[in-house]
């Protein structure tokens, strides 16, 4: 019986040993490393913040593991929550290895007693183990973080973890972190909030949802009250404070996040490689919150002053072109209605861009010859669509005839522009869009055809702003930089345009005398500071945009509808430009400006410039800027080849139709011969028989129904033999 006793005493002690030891080696194989940093700033960073070039947040994530984007060293949190905390969470934290035994029985003997679980023991170790290794809620995941706490601590020192702790606690609202409940609850700093709103974050952690001021701020005063008499005891706080809490309320509000640049973030999120941004927890542009907030003010007043002639949509775009750096990002409007269309970005939709497209024509016909006095003829033109005819008008309706090509320019007129890109063709200055990066002109040149010198194709306020950029960096082309990072800076770059057509191109759009025949002299297109300006506005009025830059900065601005409603008759002149004036007005403001570049190598002549005043001709001596070798006298200027005389109308397949509301014998068409040499007479033959002799380019043949045929004989001066045209068929209804 005494050795059965004694048997059965060894029993029950090894038993103990045994099950420890089966633990020990269980709990040896479940452990895993624990983390080298207590900052976690590379781990699993889902969104990297996004920054303006002042370190101020251009967007707020919340998707993260961890808080990387609000975290604060701990000499920068008030010592007063480090306090709060401690006594809230774990009040021996400075005195255990990272398991308080003594706390564990204690909650074990009163769980035991109510029968339910009424208390915890965790230590601020164990929570941060839990934060680094969620486990589920049972005996076991308890067991393991004890010994996990037990090894942080022998990692870390307790301010290490304890910093670790207030920057990664977990409130509602996926906030973490003391610097984010801070800015939740109370919409304040940390260093600006009073004692009873830092007892609130060190209570709330242990219930966030229910106990949300934002939901009932009264439910939160006992436990505060209970926590401060506590520390009282343990003389953590004096009876000042203790009693100061009675009197102080809590003043909850949400933090308003008022940078409005998603699109801009946006276009980072899609252009930029996954693979830069996973390395970063913060990205520094080179946007400035401060400038996108005023434009962002000038934009909208400027919709709701358009808003009754059916303009609700804008954007506009600002690079500093001395350092290809994007400051400016900004959209603005509202939906239709019908559409959500405020999430998409208009400055990189591509639209029609009217007129601001003929700086670079004329800036190509410069680099093969032409210079800003070359005279272009604004007369009628006419150009064969499908089975009719288009007529080229000016905005005005005006014909000036023959222009230099600065006031031709200047003015903008359509006309001279469509001689222009004749000259040049529409391969050639096709590709010099795309050599200014504009990328969204893919079609094939027969695709736009002459009609591309009044942009008929459709481009981004992005790759406009940014082929402007190329003038006024005398002819370089250079990738625009947004992130202000050496590992993202862009160096790509090549010349153009030489600086001596660069800088010309800014000289005309700079002059009001260059515009005055459309614009006059003194308006809003004139700036205080000399500004290169152009305006364009697209068909149906339904685009107006208007581009400009200065010695530092280029703007451009694009007024609309995103469904591509019409406008009710909003040009570029007109809408834009006054948010462009406005801009650069802010831009300007506390700065030092200067002239644009003039290059030295261009020289200065006095040219004889014709002008028609009731048909007595008058020259008016002007100076103009000449690139060298093509001043007056130097060499003859290249000139469009006259090529051989054609039937500019009718054309082939040209199908018109009789207006039954005039009388038949009072209608005609007008024939028109193109490259007619100079003295030269015209036959001109319908089906075959001499219709009528002309010594101009012109003759109104009068309309006949039927299918006709028709050519012209040219005579030129001392030649026995005519140039015969191409015979052309049309049809007459």
């Amino acid at each position: 019986m005494k050795r059965k006793t004694i048997t059965l005493f060894f029993i029950f002690m090894l038993l103990p040993i045994g099950a420890g030891g089966v633990l020990s080696w269980k709990t040896r194989a479940d452990l895993r490393p624990l983390p080298c940093s207590l900052n976690f700033e590379n781990s699993n960073i889902r969104k990297v913040q996004i920054l303006d070039r002042n370190g101020i947040p251009l967007t707020v994530t919340y998707q993260n593991r961890w808080n990387i984007h609000d975290y604060v060293p701990l000499h920068d949190i008030p010592p007063l929550l480090q306090k709060a905390f401690v006594a809230s969470e774990d009040r021996r934290f400075y005195e255990h290895h990272g398991v308080d035994w003594q706390a564990r029985f204690v909650a074990l003997f009163q769980n035991i007693r109510s029968f339910r679980a009424v208390r915890g023991a965790s230590t601020i170790t164990e929570q941060v183990v839990r934060l680094w290794r969620p486990r589920p809620r049972n005996l076991w995941s308890r067991w393991l973080e004890g010994f996990e706490a037990l090894r942080l601590e022998k990692m870390f020192s307790k301010e290490q973890i304890l910093e670790c702790y207030l920057n990664q606690v977990p409130y509602a609202a996926k906030r973490r972190g003391v610097v984010q409940a801070a800015y939740y609850y109370f919409d304040r700093d940390l260093d600006t909030l009073n004692p009873k709103e830092i007892m609130a974050l060190a209570v709330m952690v242990r219930a966030p949802g229910r106990l949300n001021p934002h939901e009932n701020a009264k439910r939160l005063e006992k436990p505060i009250l209970r926590l401060a008499g506590s520390m009282l005891q343990e003389q953590s706080i004096n009876k000042a404070v203790y009693g100061g809490l009675r009197e102080i309320s809590l003043n909850t509000g949400k933090a308003p996040f008022t940078q409005n640049a998603e699109h801009f973030v946006q276009y980072l999120y899609e252009t930029t490689p996954p693979s830069r941004l996973s390395k970063l927890r913060r990205l520094r542009t080179t946007l400035s919150a401060s400038l996108q907030n005023k434009i962002q003010r000038i934009l909208d007043q400027r919709l709701c002053d358009l808003k009754a002639k059916g303009v609700r949509n804008g954007a506009v775009l600002v690079v500093d072109h001395k350092r290809n750096e994007v400051l400016a990002w900004v959209n603005g409007g509202a939906s239709s209605g019908e559409i959500d269309e405020t999430w998409i970005d208009a400055v990189t939709t591509p639209r029609q861009p009217g007129s601001t497209l003929k700086p670079f024509l004329y800036s190509l016909a410069l680099e093969k010859g032409w210079t800003a006095a070359t005279p272009i003829d604004d007369l009628p033109l006419d150009a064969s669509v499908g089975h009719g005819l288009h007529t080229y008008h000016n905005y005005s309706r005006i014909h000036y005839g023959a222009l230099p090509l600065r006031q031709a320019l200047g003015n903008s007129l359509n006309i001279p522009a469509v001689r222009t890109i004749q000259y040049v063709e529409v391969t050639h200055f096709l590709d010099c869009l795309k050599r200014l990066g504009i990328e969204s002109l893919h079609q094939h040149p027969d695709y736009y055809g002459e009609g591309l010198a009044l942009g008929n194709g459709e481009i981004t306020l992005l790759e406009l702003t940014r082929a402007y950029t190329v003038l006024a960096k005398g002819g370089r082309y250079n990738a625009l930089n947004t992130f202000d990072n050496s590992d993202f800076q862009t160096t790509a770059g090549r010349q153009v345009f030489s600086p001596e057509t660069a800088s010309l191109i800014g000289n005309i759009l700079s002059d009001p005398d260059a515009r005055k025949l459309e614009f006059g002299r003194g308006s809003l297109l004139r700036f205080p500071v000399q500004t290169a300006v152009k305006t364009g506005t697209s068909s149906d009025y339904r685009d107006a945009w208007a581009v400009g830059y200065n010695d530092r900065f280029t703007a451009g601005v694009w007024l609309g509808n995103l469904d591509r409603r019409p406008s009710l008759g909003v040009t570029g002149a007109s809408g834009p430009a006054l948010v462009l004036r406005s801009v650069f007005a802010e831009l300007n403001r506390n700065r030092r400006t200067h002239p644009l570049y003039l290059s030295p190598r261009l020289k200065k002549r006095d040219i004889c410039l014709e002008t028609d005043t009731s048909h007595n001709h008058r020259c008016v001596t002007v100076s103009e800027w000449f690139v060298p070798g093509t001043e007056p006298g130097a060499r003859p200027v290249p000139q469009p080849a006259p090529g051989r005389p054609y039937l500019q109308s009718p054309t082939h397949g040209l199908q018109l139709a009789m207006d039954p509301r005039i009388p038949d014998d009072h209608e005609a068409f007008q024939f028109q011969m193109a490259h007619m040499p100079q003295g030269a007479r015209i036959d001109w033959y319908v089906d075959d028989k001499l219709s009528a002799k002309t010594l101009t380019t012109s003759y109104l043949w009068p309309l006949s129904k039927g299918i006709h045929s028709a050519m012209a004989k040219v005579w030129t001066v001392g030649s026995d033999s005519p140039i015969e045209t191409a015979s052309v068929n049309f049809v007459v209804k």
